[in-house]
């Protein structure tokens, strides 16, 4: 059991350095003084669902997204990493 302990306490220690890290990077841009935020097109489409079953698709014109370059969200922006594998965004009605 106390092994069990240690284990999830170490876990959560190396979480939270690992998230004040990566927070810490963004704010203060380091290492090499790099940009923090990036931009990327996404595609947003509507999927409108019709009566007889099926969904009728409505593309929007694309649109740039601010993100952030790190592993986590920070600062009220996605990560790019996650932005740019989500390039076509749906939008259900």
């Amino acid at each position: 059991m106390a092994i069990l302990r240690r284990i999830l306490t170490i876990s959560a220690v190396g979480a939270v350095l690992l998230y004040a890290g990566d927070y810490l990077s963004v704010r203060y841009r380091f290492p090499g003084n790099r940009p923090a935020f990036g931009s990327v097109r996404v595609h947003p489409y509507y999927a409108i669902p019709q009566k007889s079953g099926k969904t009728e698709i409505v593309l929007q014109d694309p649109e740039t997204r601010s993100c952030v370059h790190s592993l986590f969200p920070h600062l009220g922006a996605s990560p790019c990493w996650y932005v740019k594998r989500h390039l076509r965004e749906r939008i259900d009605m």
